[in-house]
């Protein structure tokens, strides 16, 4: 059993390794274990509840295919965590490299992915104001804003446009000390300094860099402890005029269970949102991670991806890595219908989350106290015809529906939706409560679908 164990998973490791880029496989195969095959299922396992969670959302299809060919079996997979292995990568580790080791580690003394990059950031309307930002903050470290606080869903570039500053200010400055970990991890580390009576090492690490970047920052919410530290972490970096950044999946006015001091400082720099991108920004997507796999796939279909797939970029791109892995495993070519097959449970995900205009004018109407037949209704006060204008720009970017669709559903002509997207976009870039209401009523709407899907 020991043997059919180590043959079929380094069998399967092997066919993916050939398939994904070096640094995915590396950073997300590598790490796993196999503690078990038997006639139809293997039981494998990753150090933290992290790598679980995300191979389970992004890799698990990937992994079941190559066993799969591999083995000529069909495998149920068991994904399960052994805080072990944690313990048993500190201990090879020199002494003093790290306290606890941070969640997305990897081989480059920056901790920070080669690969998250300006250049490789596909930019579109619905980023182009936070990549901008992002790219001042690298070029002008803690002069331009400081702190960075970038906001959005699930799956939208947070963490790429963090670690492109990282590696932005890395190339310019490659003596300097950046430091990128999650929230989570952060948390995690301080514990075991509590643990270990090492908190000036702790204190030490942190607050003498010259970028922390702190991935979903809105982890610290109900943890009073941990707040009081980040406190005084955040103080003492921004009084040396070093740069922060972070990242939450909501604006820092709305994260609840946070102190209103830590609140007012994660606002004294610049707060950006990250939106879901438009369907020409996610066909840009795919290209570029096509170019990056030296994948060549008919564009048709990448339209047809970028059309089917559109709330959440992470979940696009596993898609056509899980594409890619086919191609290389099977020699095969791909139509419509295989595409559809191969992808049938990401599809299926996807229309549990769609997002209706009606769902949208609906959720708008509510939140300004108003009646759906007022939001599509010919009347013009200003009361009404704002949330109008809300709902026309929502209608159009967080759907696929064109602008004539639009304007059918909402009874006016093309010319007036785009005004109206036009309207909104602009104002929001210069008004912050505007900004926060956009993600209000983002959230609200893709709760609402959610529930529609039968997910909540």
């Amino acid at each position: 059993m020991r043997k059919e164990k180590n043959t079929v998973w380094e069998q399967a490791c092997h066919h993916l390794k050939e398939t994904l880029p070096a640094d995915i496989y590396e950073k997300w195969i590598a790490v796993i274990q196999c503690r078990c095959v038997e006639e139809d299922r293997a039981v494998l396992v990753v150090g933290n509840d992290f790598y679980q969670s995300w191979l389970e959302e992004h890799y698990l299809p990937l992994i079941k295919d190559a066993l799969a060919v591999t083995s000529g079996r069909n495998f149920q997979i068991e994904l399960a965590v052994d805080y072990n292995l944690i313990s048993e990568k500190t201990e090879k580790k020199e002494k003093g490299t790290s306290i606890l080791p941070a969640r997305r580690a990897s081989a480059t003394p920056t901790n920070l992915n080669k690969n998250y990059t300006f250049d490789s950031f596909v930019v579109g309307p619905s980023n182009q104001f936070a990549h901008a930002a992002a790219i001042a903050s690298a070029q002008s470290p803690s002069r331009a804003y400081n702190p960075l606080f970038v906001y959005g869903g699930v799956g939208l570039g947070k963490t790429h446009l963090m670690q492109a500053i990282g590696n932005f200010v890395a190339s310019k400055h490659p003596r300097g000390k950046i430091c990128y970990t999650t929230c989570e991890a952060f948390t995690n580390e301080y514990i075991e300094a509590l643990q270990a009576n090492m908190l000036s090492k702790f204190r030490k690490k942190y607050r003498t860099v010259e970028v922390l970047m702190i991935d979903d920052v809105h982890f610290l919410a109900g943890k009073e402890r941990m707040q009081e530290e980040f406190f005084h972490t955040f103080n003492a970096i921004f009084e040396n005029h070093k740069q922060i950044v972070m990242t939450s999946d909501r604006p820092a006015g709305e994260l609840s269970g946070l102190t209103p001091r830590l609140v007012s400082r994660f606002e004294w720099g610049l707060v950006v949102e990250l939106e879901t991108p438009d369907i020409e920004t996610r066909v840009a997507i795919l290209r570029k991670k096509c170019e990056q796999l030296a994948l060549t796939i008919d564009q048709g279909l990448l339209f047809y991806l970028a059309e089917r797939i559109s709330s959440n970029i992470r979940r696009l791109e596993g898609a056509l890595i899980r594409v890619a892995s086919f191609i290389s495993l099977t020699g095969q070519g791909l139509d419509r219908s295989k595409l559809e097959y191969l992808l049938r449970d990401t599809l299926d995900q996807e229309k549990q989350h769609a997002i209706s205009i009606e769902n949208i004018q609906k959720t708008v109407a509510e939140h300004f106290d108003l009646r759906v037949s007022d939001i599509v209704g010919p009347r013009r006060p200003k009361n009404i015809a704002w949330p109008r204008q809300l709902a026309m720009y929502l209608s159009r970017t967080m759907t696929d529906r064109s602008f004539p669709v639009i304007g059918d559903a909402f009874d006016r002509n093309h010319a007036t939706i785009v005004h109206a997207c036009q309207q909104v976009k602009t104002r929001q870039y210069e008004d912050l409560k505007l900004r926060q209401t956009l993600a209000l009523l983002q959230q609200r709407i893709s709760h609402n679908a959610q529930k529609a899907g039968g997910k909540l």
